[in-house]
């Protein structure tokens, strides 16, 4: 009997190590698209066209792997499309102010169907992918060893993206210029400040980062591209810059639990608990539907710390 016993806790172990390491995992994606839409909506630009731009991130560095057979000039590719991207939604935002929502939107379905057109000819195929790489004595601390440090090498590139960022945004110059940009930019302009070009500077940093994310799903995840891939992931990146407050450190938590809210939902259904699949499948997005209604008031927004300006088009004639 305790010999079952025992069996039963080491099994049980195993899967809350496993469970966690896969939400980690189903997090990153997510992860990189926060912390790209954070440093964007800081500096008072709102991009809804995070979807889009993760599925373009997604076949880019897809076919840079299938084309190449390497990983990281893959990721470049990637990166540099989602930035070329973002430099035309700057474009209609920033210099021509265009409605921030509108443009976003249509970035979003200008990425869904561009990306369908041009992956129809890669479904089916495979390439290379990064696969997990224990740390050295990191990866054999008891626990925590197996969940965070027995992974590959774009979740380690989240674990030095989060900090830095977020010491970038509240400790540096010019984290303070980027903050007071999306805060007050007539004031900005008026000390010296170049409001259009921090503007651009971060759509175009924001949406490589986030084009990151959609790599993330092609070159880790899996070794394929799938035709909407991101599944929705652009937009819970959206919910979960407001759950975190704007604040990378607090992202990566929403981030591991939407990751973890996810991978529950397919144990529960891989050990047949009787619930459809698709209720299933609402729990996550159900979450982020909270997320969303809690905080989508005035007063709220403020105490939990939205930039002031953040979707305004800013114009010198205006001020």
């Amino acid at each position: 009997m305790k010999k079952r016993c025992r069996k039963v806790i080491k099994l049980d172990y195993r899967l809350i190590v496993a469970t966690l390491a896969a939400a980690v995992r189903s997090g990153t994606p997510i992860l990189f698209a926060v912390i790209g839409e954070i440093l964007t909506e800081r500096a008072g630009v709102l991009n809804l066209g995070l979807e889009g731009l993760m599925l373009i991130g997604a076949l880019s560095g897809f076919m840079g792997a299938y084309l190449s057979s390497n990983l990281w000039f893959a990721v470049i590719i990637a990166m540099l499309m989602g930035g070329l991207f973002s430099l035309l939604f700057a474009v209609l935002t920033v210099t021509l102010k265009a409605n921030q929502v509108v443009s976003g939107l249509a970035l979003t379905m200008m990425g869904t169907g561009l990306t369908a057109f041009i992956g129809k000819d890669y479904i089916g195929k495979t390439a290379e992918r990064f696969q997990n790489f224990p740390l050295p004595l990191l990866g054999e601390i008891p626990f925590f060893g197996p969940i965070l440090f027995n992974q590959d090498w774009l979740v380690y590139i989240t674990y030095l993206l989060v900090p830095l960022s977020w010491y970038y945004i509240f400790h540096t110059r010019w984290g303070m210029e980027m903050r007071a940009v999306g805060e007050t930019p007539k004031t900005a302009d008026s000390s010296g400040i170049n409001v259009f070009a921090v503007r651009y500077v971060y759509v175009i940093i924001g949406g490589m980062i986030t084009a990151l994310g959609g790599a993330y799903l092609s070159l880790a995840s899996t070794s394929m591209w799938i035709e909407n891939m991101s599944a929705g992931r652009g937009w819970i990146a959206v919910a979960l810059v407001i759950f975190a407050g704007w604040n990378p450190l607090k992202g990566i938590l929403g981030a591991y639990l939407f990751g973890g809210v996810s991978i529950l939902r397919l144990r529960l259904e891989a050990i047949g608990t009787g619930i459809p699949s698709h209720i299933l499948m609402m729990f996550p997005y159900l979450l982020t539907l909270i997320v969303l209604v809690l905080s989508s008031g005035e007063k709220m927004r403020k105490k939990i710390g939205a930039p002031t300006e953040v979707g305004k088009p800013y114009s010198r004639e205006e001020n």
